[in-house]
């Protein structure tokens, strides 16, 4: 699907969401556990440069490791204690230069490369402040284009103690970009036996 509008590669800062304690895979740091040979958020961080002026990692553990693995800037959140990833997105926004942020989470290692550009294609065909992926059952919030000059009212929002970032989606035109095609890009990794899964799949990518 060739979208239908101009991509502003060089006006878009792509952001990887590593934030999270990931209580379910025994509080390891799913962004640096290892799929296919290589850390998860390699895959990520792979996708969204080809889609972005640059990546910020969005990380409150391991800062350095993800640095030198990754030749990003680090951002830890600036607001609450692991408060999710509404947090993570308000202090990328803060440390971007760009009009927009591009955002996708360190576990899910199959990013679209068209990410990007189907999302902002809905952004302006709606005329929206924001655009979320849609994998055409439901909203995936983490896999979104956000316009910069949110950055207020989101930290107006975390800072009543409020993190869910539903709720405050929904305080915003929000556009869908449909990705019922693609559904395959939301497999992410939350326990081991998704990791397995996943492993299985590369495995037998590798094969055909």
């Amino acid at each position: 699907m060739k979208p239908a509008v101009d991509y502003p590669k060089g006006e878009i800062t792509g952001v990887v969401l590593a934030g999270g304690r990931a209580r379910r895979m025994g509080g390891q740091d799913k962004g640096l556990l290892e799929i296919d040979g290589r850390p998860m958020v390699v895959f990520v961080v792979e996708a969204l440069k080809a889609q972005t002026t640059t990546v910020l990692i969005n990380a409150n553990r391991n800062i350095e490791r993800y640095r030198e693995l990754c030749k990003c800037e680090v951002v830890p959140d600036r607001v609450g204690d692991f408060a999710g990833p509404l947090a993570g997105m308000a202090s990328a926004m803060e440390a971007s230069k760009t009009p927009f942020i591009l955002t996708a989470p360190c576990d899910s290692p199959l990013v679209s490369g068209e990410l990007g550009a189907r999302l902002f294609e809905a952004l302006q065909r709606e005329d929206t402040e924001l655009a979320v992926a849609h994998d055409g059952e439901r909203m995936q919030p983490v896999f979104a284009l956000l316009r910069r000059d949110l950055l207020d009212s989101m930290i107006a929002y975390l800072q009543t103690g409020e993190s869910k970032i539903d709720t405050w989606y929904a305080m915003h035109r929000t556009a869908l970009g449909d990705f019922s095609n693609e559904a395959s890009m939301f497999l992410n990794v939350n326990t081991p036996e998704d990791r397995s899964q996943l492993e299985t799949r590369f495995l037998e990518a590798r094969e055909s």
